[in-house]
């Protein structure tokens, strides 16, 4: 394992069916202007809404309310939430629902207290916060993103067609605390369900697919593979199992708390991929990237044999007798369509609604990493993106 790094992360895990009993002992941390963040309203058809604000009640907290979050939270709705925010002289945002809510808390988190506009600041410069931050904490209503346990926040901009992510440097970003209860996400339509199973799995992949060295974090992340991969079938056969969505949960947040990064460069293409083709589409992001991974990983294959190697031996079990490397490395990719296939996740951006006169908006809003095996050209992300149609 090679390279120096510093790990902290600050964000304590309330885990299981009882949780929510946790909010209690975490609110009384913070004073009495509670933000509380919510998205389309499916909390308050499932009443959680009921339950955490009978919470906030009883410890004497005065709430308002920023509802609406939108799965891929923009930049109009981020200065809504900030007006709402500065008149509430908030001390603690309160974020109920998936990932994009959780982004769209810490996203507020950084921009309440700055004089700047926050998209100039944060996703075009990709400064740090230089005023004071609100403290955040998540009630977690899906699995995928793992933003529940970690500093990133995910902002789109139709105007410029663009959706950026900025994984914030100061761990005073995370979650000050995020509560995760199972049975929250069994409500989800499977298609979401299914979508944030890719999301983790690609999470992962995104950090497993770069160094060349032994290194401890490519163990973890087989494991973590492995066990989303075998949650994800019973779960996708019974979406109400509670032990294969726990998993599912547990593995998401370990997915992304930035665990498995140390020791890596990381990659992050698959995702800056697919965030483009959100930004024009606004199609539903774990789909974004099921449609664009393969391409991509066929693209850089030969530039990371050794690791696809690996990756189809140690994950998808492939049998090397007889073959050479590159068609071990194939075989994994094609045991991995075959189960995205089984979830039923978008393998083609045609099916997220995405047109051939779209693909110049997309090559546009691809940043370009330079951590993983290759470093792409913008008529490389052409190709991979026309092969993706």
């Amino acid at each position: 394992m090679l390279g120096n790094f510093v790990y902290a992360n600050p964000t304590k895990l309330y885990f299981g069916a009882d949780a929510l009993n946790s909010l209690n002992m975490e609110l009384s941390k913070y004073g009495k202007n509670v933000v509380l963040v919510y998205g389309g309203g499916s909390i308050k058809k499932n009443g959680l809404y009921d339950a955490v604000t009978e919470i906030l009640k009883d410890n004497g907290k005065n709430v308002s309310e920023i509802a609406g979050v939108m799965p891929n939270p923009t930049i109009e709705k981020l200065y809504e939430g900030m007006e709402i925010a500065r008149n509430a002289k908030v001390d603690l945002i309160l974020a109920v629902g998936g990932g994009s809510v959780c982004d769209y808390a810490k996203a507020l988190s950084v921009s309440v207290n700055c004089p700047e506009d926050p998209w100039e600041k944060y996703y075009i410069k990709f400064d740090e916060p230089t005023c004071e931050t609100i403290p955040v904490g998540c009630v977690l209503t899906m699995a995928g993103t793992g933003s529940e346990m970690n500093a990133g926040a995910v902002i789109t901009n139709h105007k410029a067609k663009l959706k950026i992510g900025h994984v914030f440097a100061d761990e005073k970003i995370m979650p000050r605390f995020s509560i995760l209860n199972p049975n929250y996400t069994m409500t989800l339509p499977k298609y979401q369900m299914c979508a944030g199973i890719y999301d983790i799995f690609n999470h992962i992949c995104e950090q497993y697919f770069s160094g060349t060295d032994d290194n401890t974090s490519d163990y973890i992340s087989e494991g973590l593979m492995q066990s989303l991969i075998h949650s994800s079938r019973i779960a996708n056969a019974n979406p109400q199992d509670y032990e294969a969505r726990s998993n599912i949960m547990w593995t998401a947040t370990w997915a992304l708390n930035t665990l498995v990064a140390k020791g890596k460069s990381t990659d992050w293409m698959v995702h800056m991929l697919g965030q483009a083709v959100g930004a024009v589409t606004d199609a539903t992001h774990g789909m974004t990237l099921a449609a664009v991974s393969l391409a991509y990983y066929h693209y850089i294959l030969e530039a990371g044999l050794p690791k696809f190697v690996r990756f189809a031996e140690n994950v998808w079990h492939v049998d090397p007798a007889g073959k050479t490397d590159k068609e071990i490395a194939l075989a994994g990719l094609a045991a991995m369509e075959s189960w995205m296939q089984e979830l039923g996740l978008a393998m083609h951006l045609r099916e997220l609604g995405a047109t051939d006169d779209m693909i110049e908006d997309m090559v546009n809003a691809t940043l370009i990493l330079d951590g993983g095996y290759r470093i792409l050209t913008k008529e490389d992300i052409r190709k991979i993106l026309q092969t993706s149609m």
